[in-house]
């Protein structure tokens, strides 16, 4: 199988990242990995889409680290490859990453959407990933599953939405995340809401929703893939956020710590709610944060964190991610290209 993984910057790409753990995880399997950072698509005049590929000179991995170092070498191994005939692209570039390059924020859904022109398995759909740019995505699932909210550039919406939940509210910009820009407003106490407001709305619209007091205790990050939680040698994907002291952010970025996850049958009930749509938007593998029984947030575009799961659980849960695709491949071999990228997704 020929994949290659999409990522913002190969210099920027860490150790434990996923996309390291998926990629060597690959190669180890006997695939042909290539890397492709954002600005190294070339769409060309045949009309297939070409980039410069990292590789690996070799196989047989013991370590991430050794593994990372060759793709980051002074003298990489490139090679211009055809990404057309790629068998599968994985994108996991960051748009919230992008401040400073607007432009490539996107620039992997533009690319991956012509590559399914040519029957490569382009993974999350480049189509269900446009319409996941921002936070606004969360609200297109069910309302029993997510926290009351409203998306505005309006203080006095925001304070008459506070009043009205009677309760504590956290305020957040609508594009980005890693827990920047995030503040919690507590029940009778506004009187820095408008700095705040004024604050986040220099980026745009900003999100208020009520606080879930569970949050407290942090937050559950739980994998989905092929819209099933994912599982492995009966372990789930899994693992808890906790916030360092007053912090509400329980990100890792800004001083959370990780701990194991208990998933609780509301858990799965909240994976059961919104599987539909993501089977119908062709999320291949996705991260939920479930704070209560409630969807916070849903990263669709590079989800991390599959080793802080396997830390904790004592499995390697790259090897199913990578099973499925090599499943997808050969499923895509049998029927000829019969199904959509969008439904290759998901099988």
């Amino acid at each position: 199988m020929k994949i290659g993984f999409m990522v913002n910057h190969i210099q920027t790409e860490e150790v434990g990242y996923t996309t390291t753990r998926l990629a060597m995880t690959a190669v180890n399997r006997g695939h042909e990995v290539w890397y492709i950072q954002a600005d190294d698509f070339l769409y060309a005049s045949d009309e297939k889409v070409y980039a410069t590929g990292y590789g690996h000179p070799k196989a047989g991995y013991k370590t991430l680290k050794n593994f990372l170092a060759d793709i980051q070498a002074k003298k990489p191994f490139t090679q211009r490859i055809c990404v057309s005939d790629l068998d599968v692209l994985m994108l996991r570039s960051d748009p919230s990453n992008e401040d400073l390059r607007p432009w490539a924020r996107d620039v992997g859904i533009q690319f991956g959407r012509l590559a399914t022109r040519h029957g490569v398995i382009v993974v999350n759909d480049p189509n269900g990933l446009s319409r996941a740019m921002n936070k606004m995505y969360l609200q297109t699932f069910p309302e029993e599953v997510r926290p009351p909210t409203i998306i505005t550039r309006c203080k006095s919406e925001i304070r008459a939405f506070a009043k009205e939940m009677n309760s504590a509210i956290v305020v957040k910009p609508l594009q980005g995340s890693g827990g920047k820009g995030v503040f919690l407003v507590r029940s009778g106490d506004m009187s820095n809401l408008n700095q705040i407001v004024e604050g986040v709305a220099r980026d745009g619209y900003l999100i208020a929703q009520q606080y879930m007091p569970e949050a407290a205790a942090g937050d559950t990050r739980l994998f989905v893939m092929n819209g099933l939680p994912l599982r492995y040698k009966g372990r789930y994907a899994a693992f808890r956020r906790v916030s360092s002291g007053e912090d509400l952010r329980s990100n890792l970025h800004v001083g959370g710590k990780k701990v194991r996850a208990e998933v609780t049958p509301e858990m799965l009930h909240v994976v059961e709610m919104v599987r539909p749509k993501l089977v119908k938007d062709g999320m291949f593998l996705v991260g939920l944060d479930i704070v209560g029984g409630r969807l916070m947030e849903i990263n669709v575009f590079s989800p991390g964190g599959l080793g802080s799961a396997q830390s904790f659980e004592g499995v390697n849960f790259s090897i199913p991610v990578i099973e499925a695709l090599e499943r997808k491949s050969q499923y895509m071999a049998f029927y000829r290209r019969n199904f959509d990228n969008s439904e290759m997704n998901t099988l």
